[in-house]
């Protein structure tokens, strides 16, 4: 059971890495020292090892290790062919690793806003983004979906509408890796599926890693073409322009441990998730499940509404209670993207969330005494 054991005293921590490692820190040890005698730090056995595990652990035909989260956009938009002229949909309240490959790649982002309820991409609004797109002379192409703090986007609402206008489904699971939507784990959701391994993230690494899963051979073998600078027949035959995107042997080995504890660590999590709602639903607008959904609450964020979110953060700090904000500014009001089309008549919900959110602390080892502190802590500050 991954609750510890109560401590009033203890610091809070926003991401408890260090009660994972205390749970399996040994055998983490042992693994790490493994592939250091092997000598196998690129593309060693662990990586295999690991990619097929997670290819059964979503049900999915290729899992392909690489290097980061980011990568695994840019290659599954390469091994697309998304270029200049194309136009790619993507959330406006999001990370800027959503949008950067779109537009390193040379093909134009259109922002989409999304739903205040689930903080996913709105399906009306990415209809709007494709005539948007249209009437700008662009070719819509693709969507990339985020499946924003844990929960899974409305597959059965946007899918459909992909398959009206033409367009692939890349689904970044960044930050729903574990999650599932109508009995399909994401991983098998989506033409190609991204994830990160970032180690905040719920299944993290100790450094930088990220996998793409996709069920089409030929995508898979590009895939694994792309992440070794294009190679063919072998290194030093270029089949292609590619990167250096290799998932490194360690952080294989990490994961291949942190995977063997993660669907105990996803019911802890959701223990957690349940606990802050039934706390905080009278107070705060609290996170909710679409139908069919779960989540793995990769951040536990409420909407805080008319309050003044840096006043309730700051008594916060002031009770040592750790708080984050993802994200306080949209993508598409960011100075590197002000240029690219916004869908439609804008992002007015992507726009009000970014001043109202405010996340909580969230981990599988989050223990109910420190919840309590947390909940009363925020009943003052909002009081």
């Amino acid at each position: 059971m991954p609750d510890s054991t109560p401590n009033p005293a203890a610091p809070i921590e926003f991401i408890d890495l260090g009660a994972q490692r205390r749970r399996i820190g040994a055998r983490m040890d042992e693994a790490i020292l493994r592939v250091v005698n092997h000598g196998k730090y690129i593309l060693g056995p662990e990586v295999g090892e690991l990619e097929r595990k997670l290819a059964e652990f979503c049900g999915v035909k290729h899992c392909i290790g690489v290097a980061n989260g980011t990568d695994a956009l840019l290659m599954a938009l390469m091994a697309k062919g998304v270029k200049s002229g194309d136009a790619v949909l993507v959330p406006a309240f999001t990370f800027a690793a959503t949008a950067e490959p779109v537009v390193l790649l040379g093909a134009t982002p259109v922002f989409v806003d999304v739903l205040e309820n689930s903080f996913n991409m709105d399906p009306a609004a990415l209809e709007a983004g494709v005539a948007s797109a249209k009437r700008r002379g662009l070719k819509p192409v693709a969507a990339i979906t985020v499946d924003l703090f844990g929960q899974p986007a409305d597959y059965d609402r946007i899918e459909p509408l992909l398959a009206k206008h033409g367009l692939w489904l890349l689904a970044d699971a960044a930050q729903s890796f574990g999650a599932s939507y109508r009995g399909r784990k994401v991983g098998k959701i989506g033409d190609i599926a991204t994830t990160s391994f970032f180690p905040a993230k719920p299944l993290g690494c100790y450094g930088d890693g990220g996998a793409v899963f996709t069920d089409d051979d030929g995508i898979a073998a590009i895939l694994r073409s792309l992440r070794m600078h294009g190679q063919g027949t072998d290194k030093y035959d270029n089949a292609r322009i590619g990167v250096n995107g290799r998932l490194d042997t360690i952080q294989a080995a990490v994961l291949l441990e942190k995977l063997a504890i993660f669907e105990d660590e996803i019911v802890a999590r959701d223990r957690v998730a349940r606990r802050y709602g039934d706390a905080l639903a009278d107070l705060a607008a609290v996170p909710r499940l679409i139908e069919g959904a779960s989540s793995v609450w990769a951040q536990y964020t409420l909407r805080l509404g008319e309050h003044d979110r840096d006043a309730v953060a700051a008594k916060l700090k002031a009770a040592g209670i750790p708080t984050a904000i993802y994200y306080p500014r949209s993508l598409h009001r960011q100075p590197a993207y002000r240029e690219f089309p916004v869908a439609g008549n804008g992002a007015p919900v992507s726009e009000r969330l970014a001043r109202e959110v405010l996340s909580l602390p969230m981990h599988a080892y989050l223990d109910a005494s420190a919840q309590a502190r947390i909940c009363d802590a925020l009943h003052a500050a909002l009081a």
